[in-house]
């Protein structure tokens, strides 16, 4: 479905992804796991046409996405959900669902996504007139994830939907994560939590500055004393 092939990504003059390649079958939970700083949203950004690869190829259902408009690529079928939530805060809950869906013009299917969303996250039907800054971390993860959904993806790119978020909520992100999936949707999740994240995917990628340096299913890497080192804290 996604082929990442050898991609260079700079910040300026700073480059913060060497040579990544990583590829997402159809139907898929694929993890990238690495420390702060890794290159991990880096790497979501540059999927989702927030910035432009300066060297290699990214190439969706087929075709070259590489350097496309953002916009561009959420009709596409990609929807990405950033670090840190980013919900409009003086907007409430439903018009921020409401601009989740934008691109779309199929007001009958707009209207079962409504319904779907709210099923998933009955927490923001009982909130969808409250303004979105009035919301707590949890709710405003759950928005946030509901508002990607809304564009109905065929990729949903989620970065650390847990950050921040109490055990008992990362549970159910978790449990929803697994859901969307059920229900058709590929999802790549970009997760601190290296044990919640290998417990829900199919397979794993290992991100150490700016470059792959580990790929394989979940189990192999959840038995590696490799990665049980640095990320699970495991001895």
């Amino acid at each position: 479905m996604l082929k990442v092939n050898g991609i260079d990504v700079f910040y300026g003059n700073i480059q913060a992804l060497h040579g990544v390649s990583l590829e997402i079958n159809q139907g898929e939970i694929v993890t990238l796991i690495g420390a702060n700083g890794a290159g991990k949203s880096t790497l979501l950004k540059a999927i989702s046409g927030l910035l432009k690869p300066k060297q290699g190829d990214i190439v969706y259902e087929g075709t070259s996405i590489s350097g496309r408009a953002a916009q561009a690529i959420v009709k596409e079928g990609i929807s990405h959900v950033p670090e840190g939530r980013r919900v409009f805060a003086n907007m409430t809950v439903e018009e921020n669902l409401e601009l989740g869906a934008f691109l779309r013009k199929d007001k009958d299917g707009i209207r079962q996504d409504f319904a779907k969303v709210y099923e998933l996250f009955p927490r923001l039907l009982e909130r969808k007139k409250q303004l979105s800054g009035t919301l707590s971390g949890g709710e405003q993860q759950m928005l946030a994830m509901g508002r990607a959904l809304m564009a109905r993806p065929k990729l949903l790119l989620l970065d650390e939907p847990s950050m921040g978020l109490a055990p008992l909520l990362v549970k159910t992100i978790f449990r929803i994560i697994e859901e969307i999936n059920q229900a058709g949707t590929t999802v790549l999740l970009v997760e601190q939590n290296a044990n919640m994240a290998l417990s829900i995917a199919d397979r794993a990628y290992v991100i150490e500055t700016g470059r792959v340096v580990l790929s394989g299913t979940a189990e192999e890497l959840n038995a590696s004393d490799q990665i049980k080192m640095a990320y699970l804290g495991g001895h």
